[in-house]
Formats: C-alpha cells, sequence, structure tokens
C-alpha cells in the first residue's frame, strides 16, 4: 500500500491559506522548471482571482520523498463554512493558519471547533511572521487558549507549531531560526499527521464529500476512499444519505497531481479520487461493495440561514442588455448550481419567481455575480433571515461578530450595533490605536451595516462575524435611515437635473443614464422617499440673463456594487441585475399604486 497523508488547510479569511498550499506545490517539485505559473494558483474562478478569496474547497496532491500528500484549500469565510466541515470529514489532520499580528479570529473559531470535534490534532502554522507588527509567541498562547476553551484532549493539546512566511516561501521550527525553505513543514507533516486508517483488502467504502459538474460525464463525485479499492469500469453501489442503494458502474475515475487531473485505472484505501457514472450521487453518499454494503454516516450539512428572492425583470428596460432573460433560463441555471453547492437550495414561489437559500449574503451575491457575466438578467429582492419555530416560539440565526476599529470611532460603533439589538460580550485593546469589540447580534442586524460601518472608521475598520446558534426572535431591528429618491420619467438622465436635485441627496446615476419610471436615482437626505424629475432638461429662450451659463459642477455618483445594492435596499424595492448594469428600483414602479399600498400599510 503506498504511504499517504490526506491534510487540509483551514484558517480565517486572508491569513494566507491559499498562498501556503502555493508554496508547498512549488517547493516540493511538482511544478517542472519551465511551468509559468500564476500567484494564488488554486483560485481559478475568475471571482476569486479578482476578489482574492477562496469559494470553493479544492484538492491537490503532491508528492515529497516518496509520500503522496493529498491537500484540501479551503474557504475562510463564514458563508462558506459547509464547504469547510465536509472537507474536515475526508482528511487525518489540519494545517491550522493563524495570522502572526491578528491572532485568533471568528473563523479560526470555527474552523478549530469542528477539527477538535472530529479528534484531529491539528499542526498550527503562525504565518505572516515576516509583518512588522508580529508576535508570534501571543499568538500560540491564543491558540492553546482556544484549544482548551473547546475542550481539546491532552494530546490535542501538545499541538506542533511551525512559524511562517508563505509568501516568501519559508517555515521553521523557531520563528528566529534563519532557515529559507519549506522542509520543516513538510518534515512536520510527515511525522505528525496519522497514516490513512483502512486497509485495500477491506470491502469498498468511499465517501463524497464535494461535487463537480462537467458536460460530457454529468455529475462527478469528488471522494475519500476509507476502505478497499475502486478501478474504473467495475459495478459498485451507491448508498444514498436517505436509505436508498442504486448499483451502477464507474465511468470515470480521475486522480489528482499538482494541478491535473489524470485519468485512473484503480485507487486503494487512503486516496482521494473523482468518480463519474452516477447520475444521482450527491455530498455525503457512499459507494460500497455491492456484494458486502456497509455505508459510511450520512453527514450533516449546516441548513441556510439567509434567503432571497430571484425573479424575472419586469423593468421597462428588460432585455435590452443580457442574453437570458425567461424564467425557464434562470430556473435552470439555479438548477445547475444546486447540482454542486450544497449549502444552498431553491423552490419556485410563483409565475417567474425563485427563492434562493443560502449561508449569508456573500455566498448568494456570488451566484448572481456569475450569473450576469454568464448573460443572465434578472431582479434581486431584499435579503431575509430565514425563521423557524421551536416549539412554539419564533427563533431567528444569531451571529458572532468581531469587529478591529481604530480607538476614536469605537463609541460610535457600540452606539450604532446597540440600536440593532447587538448585545456586546468583549472589548480588548490590541494595540497601535485599535481596540477589538466582540458582539452577539441577530443576522437581521448585520443586513446593511458594511457600507456604513466602513463609512463610521473611515475604511479602517475590519468586521468579521460566524454562524452561532438559533435563538427567540429578538423583535424589530432598525434600517436604513434614509429615503430614496425615485425617477417619475422614463428616458435618459440629464446634468441640468442632477445637478438641481443634488442637494436632495446623493445620487446613483450620471448623465446619459437611463432611467424609468419607478427607478431609485439617489438616496434622499430625509427619511421618506420623494419622486423626482432626473431628464427635465433647461428651458431655453432667446432672452439672456445675467448667471445664465454658470458650469454646471456635478457630484460623482455613489457607483452601487451588487453586495451595496442588495445591502442599501428596503423590502419594496429590488436590484435589477444586468451583465451591464446594477441598477435599484421600487418593486412595483407605477408611483399611484405604490401610495396606495403604503396608505393601506398605514391604516393596517
Amino acid at each position: 500500500m503506498r504511504d499517504i497523508r490526506n491534510i487540509a488547510v483551514i484558517a480565517h479569511v486572508d491569513h494566507g491559506k491559499t498562498t501556503l498550499v502555493d508554496q508547498l506545490l512549488k517547493q516540493s517539485g511538482t511544478f517542472s522548471a519551465h511551468q509559468n505559473v500564476d500567484e494564488r494558483v488554486m483560485d481559478s474562478n475568475a471571482i476569486e482571482k479578482e476578489r482574492g478569496i477562496t469559494i470553493l474547497s479544492k484538492n491537490t496532491a503532491i508528492d515529497y520523498e516518496g509520500v503522496r500528500i493529498n491537500i484540501i484549500d479551503t474557504p475562510g469565510h463564514a458563508d462558506f463554512g459547509g464547504e469547510v466541515e465536509r472537507v474536515l470529514k475526508m482528511v487525518d489532520s489540519v494545517l491550522l493558519l493563524v495570522d502572526a499580528q491578528e491572532g485568533v479570529m471568528p473563523q479560526t473559531k470555527f474552523v478549530v471547533k469542528k477539527a477538535l470535534s472530529l479528534g484531529h490534532r491539528p499542526i498550527v502554522v503562525v504565518n505572516k511572521i515576516d509583518k512588522p507588527a508580529a508576535e508570534p509567541d501571543r499568538v500560540v498562547d491564543e491558540v492553546f487558549d482556544l484549544f482548551a476553551q473547546m475542550d481539546a484532549t491532552e494530546e490535542q493539546l501538545e499541538f506542533p507549531v511551525i512559524y511562517a512566511a508563505a509568501r516568501d516561501g519559508y517555515a521553521r521550527y523557531d520563528a528566529t531560526d534563519g532557515n529559507m525553505d519549506f522542509k520543516p513543514l513538510y518534515d512536520t507533516i510527515l511525522k505528525e499527521v496519522p497514516k490513512p486508517n483502512g486497509a485495500d483488502e477491506n470491502g469498498l467504502q468511499l465517501q463524497v464529500f464535494t461535487l463537480d459538474y462537467d458536460n460530457f460525464i454529468g455529475k462527478i463525485g469528488i471522494a475519500r476512499i476509507f476502505n478497499g479499492t475502486i478501478s474504473h469500469g467495475e459495478t459498485v453501489l451507491l448508498c444514498k444519505a436517505d436509505g436508498e442503494k442504486v448499483k451502477g458502474r464507474v465511468s470515470k475515475l480521475i486522480g489528482f497531481k499538482g494541478l491535473d487531473r489524470i485519468d485512473i485505472k484503480t485507487a486503494g484505501s487512503g486516496d482521494i479520487v473523482a468518480v463519474a457514472g452516477f447520475e444521482t450521487i450527491d455530498v455525503g453518499d457512499s459507494l460500497c461493495d455491492p456484494t458486502n454494503p456497509m455505508p459510511l454516516d450520512p453527514m450533516h450539512i449546516e441548513e441556510p440561514t439567509l434567503s432571497v428572492t430571484f425573479s424575472v425583470n419586469d423593468s421597462p428596460l428588460a432585455g435590452t442588455e443580457g442574453k437570458y432573460v425567461t424564467s425557464n433560463k434562470i430556473d435552470e441555471r439555479l438548477k445547475a448550481e444546486m447540482n454542486t453547492n450544497i449549502a444552498m437550495n431553491y423552490e419556485q414561489i410563483g409565475e417567474g419567481k425563485f427563492k434562493v437559500n443560502g449561508r449569508g449574503e456573500l455566498q448568494i451575491t456570488i451566484l448572481a455575480e456569475n450569473m450576469r457575466r454568464e448573460g443572465f438578467e434578472f431582479c434581486i429582492g431584499r435579503p431575509e433571515v430565514i425563521i423557524r419555530e421551536e416549539n412554539g416560539v419564533k427563533m431567528e440565526p444569531f451571529e458572532h461578530l468581531v469587529i478591529d476599529t481604530p480607538d476614536e470611532h469605537s463609541g460610535a460603533i457600540i452606539e450604532k450595533l446597540g440600536k440593532r439589538k447587538a448585545v456586546m460580550t468583549n472589548m480588548v485593546p490590541m494595540g497601535e490605536g485599535f481596540t477589538r469589540l466582540e458582539f452577539e447580534i441577530p443576522a437581521r442586524g448585520l443586513i446593511g451595516i458594511r457600507t456604513e460601518f466602513l463609512t463610521d472608521t473611515r475604511g479602517e475598520g475590519v468586521m468579521n462575524h460566524s454562524f452561532l446558534e438559533f435563538r427567540p426572535y429578538s423583535g424589530t431591528v432598525e434600517s436604513r435611515k434614509y429615503g430614496a429618491l425615485v425617477s417619475m420619467e422614463n428616458g435618459e438622465a440629464l446634468a441640468y437635473s442632477i445637478f438641481n436635485l443634488q442637494d436632495r441627496g446623493v445620487m446613483f446615476v450620471k448623465p446619459q443614464d437611463k432611467v424609468y419610471i419607478g427607478m431609485v436615482v439617489g438616496q434622499h437626505a430625509k427619511d421618506n422617499d420623494l419622486d423626482v424629475n432626473p431628464i427635465k432638461g433647461k428651458q431655453q429662450s432667446n432672452v439672456r440673463s445675467s448667471g445664465a451659463d454658470e458650469a454646471i459642477k456635478l457630484i460623482p455618483p455613489r457607483v452601487m456594487s451588487l453586495e451595496n445594492a442588495l445591502e442599501w435596499i428596503e423590502e419594496d424595492e429590488s436590484v435589477e441585475v444586468t451583465p451591464i448594469s446594477i441598477r435599484v428600483r421600487k418593486r412595483e414602479l407605477d408611483p399611484t399604486v405604490r401610495k396606495r399600498t403604503a396608505k393601506k400599510e398605514k391604516n393596517a
């Protein structure tokens, strides 16, 4: 049997997981000398490259001193917690990365809790020790305290520590020992990560932890073999989570090496492989020996906490910028997404309307961003948290929120979050003029707060949150303080009218932008909505007046990204998303109908 080690890289977002995997690949000689390799090579998706974040867990394999090391790079964002949870069941240990300056963050706690509960003994990598304000010793103490808090066993508390600067490509046993390559990390992996227990002689037990899709071969299950062997063309039994059993043939067996996927004939216990040939394969399903099936326990996957409504675009500009505009196309695309994305689900809730449930705003906006790049046109409503009932009590999701802010802004932040039903649980001075604040807050209180938070902290604040638990409903939460400036005409916005509207609030449109009745063209300075005319031109006459031709000075409009727009809108508004534009609009375009509805709600 081959010598194998299976390991996952876990950490809070932006602590350097993907950069570390890059170096592991490069220094193991996986890439040939002439091969030109991108930075953060594992982030292959266009949005991952742009934002510098990992969205999907990905696996790779390297050979080092005759040992095959399977590595899985995981996402750090709380919204993708479902991905991390599944991956941890497939490995025998984890590399826990912690930033030498920032220390333990909310997502670190989330992933550590999962890893320790599965009995893994992590290798702690204190990364970014080259930062000027790095304090590796403090961070190791923080990690130890965290493990103790999570009821780690004696063995888990004896964790090995490696100090690294992944970007510069070195790892050390001691932060000051001067070593300049990754050898200490490879050696620690070989020494500390247990070999897979399981044997090729046993009956087949393979479990799927993530899905892929290929237009030619259909659904692909990426899985770990816990026992036995599997071969191309072999007939095996697919055991589903609900107890259903289906016989099928392995039409393709794929192995991993570096960034390449290689067709292989056979694989044995401990290997991580991709299997095709089963249309109904799903995450958590097992493939077993048909003569003596022993399926593995299905996985528990965290439930979605947020939902948004996707609907067909019905604005006057519908169909002018996108390729796919019908409800059938949107339905097909959502169905394809659910084929591979297990943490989301959707249902049709009316003609051309789909309710999509996910783990957070980021996860849903990334789906919307991918769809618009593919040529889709649609509308998205305001995100709403999923509320459930337990024993007659309304329950809603709560989040653990950690904020690092300059000292002078902490008062304003605490006051603002207090209005959103947040309870402060901790306040720690971080040095260098920064304070760390920790809160427990209803997930509803986080919708629409990011933009305000960045404004309040002058762009210097950092905000992170992770799912805590469902708790009893906490009453109404304050939302947007300002009204909207709503267009009452169809046409193109003119500089003259925008200039006159600037005093009323912040504009979202610039001259020559197309506008229509019911489209939101700006944020009102007061708390009520105001109907305005952005296409009104200057009256021409042949009488000259003094001051007639004063130069018009326009303030640049606020450019709405998809996230900003979703955070900004209220319940009676939606975001029109096309491959070219993102527009905010009233759900009901007709002003008279809007007023009638508002009156009814007031009297109700």
